[in-house]
Parts: structure tokens; C-alpha cells; sequence
């Protein structure tokens, strides 16, 4: 796989109840700037989001913000990143973030975080992009959703393969090192003959 150039995180626009979560975001900014992978973010300028923000640009790296208009009006966007793009809205800002990204990572964060996570890792499963996907997690925060990842497994919604889409890892430098030795190798979902004929008359 080529070097990864820059990578979209996912994270919350809030700090988190743990401390463990904006030190994590800032280890994570440092560790890209240590590997020279810019960053791709949602442009803010408050909790998680402005921590690996302000971390990135303090140690002389790059951080690529994608804002909707609306949060950009409630002064919410960070003004000190090597890039702020001013999007109309989500639509857009998730897809400029997809297409400027190498890889996605998502940190602790909400249903903002997760809607995002889950849909790159839709796309991946019908063949719309090969690129890695990974969980940040701190404290076991995601331990809850790879194990019901595990369950989708078992009940037969999700095959195996997609199910390991979810790299994840405790520390950032961990799971970097999944990403630099990642290699796409999964079966496009798509729905069997059989199967298409049961929902399309």
C-alpha cells in the first residue's frame, strides 16, 4: 500500500468526561505530525476536535477543517489550520472529507462520530473505496461496538471480512502501524441473485 498522506478523523465537538480522551487526541496529533500525515477534520474548534487540531499546527504539521456554513456562523471554526474549507452543509463536508482522506479514523465521540464511522465503512463494503478504517480505543470506549460488530457477525448481517473493516487499536501509534501494513482484501457486498429476486419484483 502507498504511504498514507493525510487521514479524516471522527471525533466529538465535546472533551468527553475523561481527561484520557483529549490526551488521546493529542498523542494522535502528534503521532500523525511524527509520520508525516496531515490531518483531515470537521474544521472545529472545540472539544476533541480543537485538541487534535491545535496539536497538529503546535508541532508544525497539517490540519485540513471541513465546516458547514452553519457551524462556521456560530463560531464555532478554527482560523488557525493550514486549510479551512466553508461547505454548504453536512452532505458536502463528509464527502470533501472522504475524498481528501487517505484513511479514517474515528476517536470517542457521539452520533455524529458514529454516523460518519459507519458510513465509510458502508462504502468499503460495496467496493466504493479500499481505504483503512479504525477505531481510537481509549479506555475500551469502543469495546462495546466491536463486540457487537461480532454479534452482527453471528446473526448473519455482516460477513466476517467487513467485520475486520474496524482496525482498532488503544494508542495512536498502534493503530498506525495497522494502517501502514493494511492491505484491502474483502468480497464486495452485494446482494445474491436469489436474494435480489425476493425484494425487486
Amino acid at each position: 500500500m502507498k504511504k498514507i498522506a493525510t487521514l479524516c478523523v471522527y471525533c466529538g465537538s465535546a472533551a468527553g468526561a475523561s481527561p484520557a480522551y483529549a490526551d488521546a487526541a493529542r498523542a494522535l496529533g502528534r503521532e500523525l505530525v511524527r509520520r508525516d500525515i496531515g490531518l483531515v477534520y470537521g474544521g472545529g474548534n472545540v472539544g476533541l476536535m480543537g485538541a487534535i487540531a491545535e496539536e497538529v499546527m503546535a508541532n508544525g504539521g497539517r490540519a485540513i477543517g471541513v465546516i458547514p456554513e452553519a457551524l462556521m456562523k456560530r463560531e464555532l471554526g478554527h482560523h488557525g489550520l493550514t486549510e479551512l474549507h466553508i461547505v454548504k452543509d453536512m452532505h458536502e463536508r463528509k464527502a470533501m472529507m472522504a475524498e481528501l482522506a487517505g484513511g479514517f479514523i474515528a476517536m470517542p465521540g457521539g452520533f455524529g462520530t458514529l454516523e460518519e464511522l459507519f458510513e465509510v465503512t458502508t462504502w468499503a463494503q460495496l467496493g466504493l473505496h479500499q481505504k483503512p478504517i479504525g477505531l481510537l480505543n481509549v479506555n475500551g470506549f469502543y469495546d462495546g461496538l466491536t463486540g457487537f460488530a461480532n454479534h452482527l457477525v453471528n446473526e448473519g448481517f455482516v460477513r466476517a471480512d467487513h467485520a475486520q473493516l474496524l482496525m482498532h487499536a488503544p494508542d495512536a501509534a498502534a493503530l498506525l502501524d495497522q494502517f501502514e501494513s493494511y492491505v484491502p482484501n474483502i468480497k464486495v457486498k452485494w446482494l445474491e441473485r436469489e436474494q435480489a429476486k425476493e425484494i425487486v419484483p
